[in-house]
């Protein structure tokens, strides 16, 4: 799972090579002015993307899995304005840059309406359904704890009416427990990917594909200054103008039809077939999406092909279930632990690639853990994100006052626990899982995972309620969901490490942009709500997502595991056992043979949540890539590479200039 890439192109060099931080100076980016434009940029970003996500229309391309791409955007525009004349004086270096992207990176997503616009209405929302449902009112409202949100009828009445001032008095104490909990867990998973992204970065070498696109974007003038420029290379501009070009024209014919207009988005060429074992096929799509093309052309070509090979393996079993009997349905539908459980086996097997991630680190942690109970710790941490003492210390406190939370909430000590080690450890499975392929294990979400060994029957009511509250850092999309924050840490290490950044400073920049963001979102979507009203806001009547789910007789399920609680499921256990086990033989055979053309983490994303999508791009990239190293060798695949990387930068840039049309005129693109 750790060894170099066969084909020589996943850790292909970047654009130059690294740039150390004692050519960048002290601060290795981490400028009073980076740190500056980055917080004012946060600033301009706040009410946009309220407006663009959640006021006026509801964009996909504004939740949290997605801001990295408009951090994209603003990276390229901050590039191409250093290069105006009468900006060159202010002289802005790569590493700065840089700095500022990263910085973006970490704290944007709070922003999205898939955190902020989840977290602070979902207890809201409990006392509003449960106003015309009298067995809600009953069932589990008086075991929410009191401090969770505002408990006076005109906060409430405001929230959702609108045309009111913030009861900031009320909100007081809801919001310093909300914002103490996220500023916990983005502490502890931030200190234990600090303590990981050595042994990542350095000794695995992981692909790292979403950091070589900033990488390959913003060039040093020079090996000797770094002054940043974007790339001359007629490669790069030529994916740049086919992408932007063939975007814009296919969203622009989405409103005029008599434009001319390219299907390069999920185009299907496979009907549902909805009875027989064909069922288990699904839909069939042809996917050209640039940005997917882009990206997926820097993975390795044995786990493109893994991916696409397990997809087809996912099918087979899929067609096998319906012809013994099971129910037909399509492939992306198969939720239950009835095989062949596709969602339980991915589950399993992120669960084994964070156990292997820690096995393979064991020495690195435990020399980790020597420093911090040291009289005299060592200095052997000086190039690390944080002091050794400093995270193994910042990680044991953020996850006693996270267990704390719980336990004030009325949980057990045994379940906050459990649930702290749950979150996180997906966290980090997570950010592995990203660091090789750029896309995300959808599996099961934290409700399901906890529920499954013992049911639900074991559970108080309070820690039920919190089961399901808790989805805003547990949804099964992970860049859909706070943990999200995070994990962008560690893609900002990679560039930090290539760009010669400074990590240690960086770290601390990540940290005042997490509360700045934080307070910012807070003050943004409160206000904004409290002016509208929540029942205004485009977001607030999409169907279960992210907060409003009153369209169905249950709309949190909180009220069905009260009443009728489930039982322990051995099934779904046994599927979790088979997905790690599947892994960490896939694992192993690929470290004892060299030949073994099978990767663990294809296995993963062929059987998580939503990726039938990628069937084709998965197929399409790996056969390019396949031409290309096979009859240009590494060489054409390096000449080549700038245009991929062009194809992912006109992809964004295009999203970026629709969601500004979307904030302009208020309509929804």
């Amino acid at each position: 799972m750790a060894e170099r890439h066969r084909d020589g192109t996943g850790d292909a060099p970047l654009a130059g090579e690294r740039l150390r931080s004692a050519r960048g100076g002290a601060a290795g980016g981490v400028t009073p002015r980076a740190v500056a434009i980055a917080l004012a940029l946060l600033v301009v970003l706040a009410p946009a993307t309220f407006g663009a996500s959640t006021l006026w229309a509801w964009n996909y391309y504004l939740t949290a899995g997605s801001l990295p791409a408009w951090s994209l955007s603003l990276l390229v525009l901050l590039t191409a304005g250093a290069g105006v004349p009468a900006l060159r004086r202010f002289r802005f270096s790569r590493a700065e840059l840089l700095t500022v992207y990263a910085i973006l990176l970490v704290a944007a997503p709070l922003f999205s309406a898939s955190i902020m616009f989840y977290v602070i209405p979902k207890v809201m929302l409990y006392y509003h359904v449960a106003r015309a449902n009298p067995a809600y009112e009953i069932s589990f409202i008086p075991h929410i704890p009191t401090w969770w949100c505002p408990t006076t009828e005109a906060a409430r009445w405001g929230f959702f009416i609108g045309q009111s001032q913030v009861p900031w008095r009320d909100w007081a104490v809801p919001l310093l427990a909300w914002s103490s909990f996220m500023v916990a867990l983005f502490t502890a998973t931030l200190c234990v990917l600090a303590l990981l992204q050595s042994q990542w970065i350095t000794r695995e070498r992981l692909t790292f594909p979403l950091a070589r696109v900033p990488l390959e974007t913003v060039r040093g003038t020079s090996e000797l200054d770094g002054w940043s420029r974007l790339p001359v290379g007629w490669v790069f501009w030529l994916g740049v103008l086919v992408s932007g070009s063939v975007t814009f024209l296919a969203r622009l014919g989405t409103y005029f039809p008599t434009l001319p207009r390219i299907p390069i988005g999920d185009t299907l060429i496979l009907p549902w077939q909805k009875v027989g074992p064909m069922a288990g096929i699904g839909e069939i799509f042809l996917s050209l999406q640039p940005y997917q093309l882009g990206i997926f052309y820097t993975l390795p070509k044995e786990l493109l092909f893994s991916c696409w090979f397990f997809m087809l393996v996912r099918i087979a079993l899929h067609i096998f279930a319906i012809a013994a009997g099971a129910t037909p349905q399509q492939p992306d539908d198969w939720y239950g632990s009835n095989f062949p459980a596709p969602y339980y086996q991915c589950t399993g097997a992120v669960m084994m690639i964070g156990f292997w991630s820690l096995w393979s680190a064991r020495r690195h942690l435990a020399r980790a853990l020597r420093n911090t109970f040291s009289p005299q710790p060592g200095a052997d941490d000086a190039r690390e994100p944080l002091g050794y003492r400093w995270a193994v210390l910042g990680f044991m406190l953020s996850v006693a006052w996270m267990v704390g939370f719980f336990w004030l909430s009325g949980c057990r000590i045994a379940y906050g626990l459990a649930a702290v080690v749950v979150i996180v450890g997906a966290y980090v499975a997570n950010a592995r899982v990203r660091a090789e392929t750029s896309l995300d294990p959808s599996g099961q979400d934290f409700c399901d995972f906890m529920t499954r060994p013992f049911g639900s029957a074991i559970f108080r009511p309070v820690e039920i309620i919190g089961l399901v509250t808790m989805r805003w850092a547990t949804f099964q999309d992970p860049s859909g969901c706070f943990g999200t924050t995070a994990m962008n840490a560690l893609e900002s290490y990679k560039v930090a490490d290539e760009a010669g950044i400074n990590k240690r400073k960086l770290t601390q920049a990540f940290g005042l942009a997490f509360i700045v963001a934080l307070a910012l979102g807070i003050f943004i979507y409160l206000t904004g709500i409290y002016y509208f009203g929540y029942f205004d806001t485009t977001a607030g009547i999409v169907y279960s997502w992210p907060s409003l789910q009153s369209r169905t007789s249950d709309p949190f399920g909180i009220y069905t595991m009260l009443l009728t609680p489930s039982k322990a499921d051995p099934i779904g256990m046994l599927a979790l056992g088979i997905g790690s086990l599947v892994s960490l033989v896939l694992g192993i055979l690929r470290l004892r043979f060299w030949w073994w053309p099978l990767h663990p983490v294809g296995y993963i994303i062929a059987f998580g949540w939503g990726t039938s999508v990628y069937l084709t791009p998965f197929f399409i990239t790996w056969a390019i890539k396949s031409l290309v190293t096979r009859y240009g060798g590494l060489r054409l695949y390096r000449a080549t590479l700038p245009f991929a990387i062009g194809m992912v930068i006109g992809d964004v840039l295009n999203s970026g200039l629709w969601g500004i049309v979307a904030l302009v005129t208020h309509t929804k693109v």
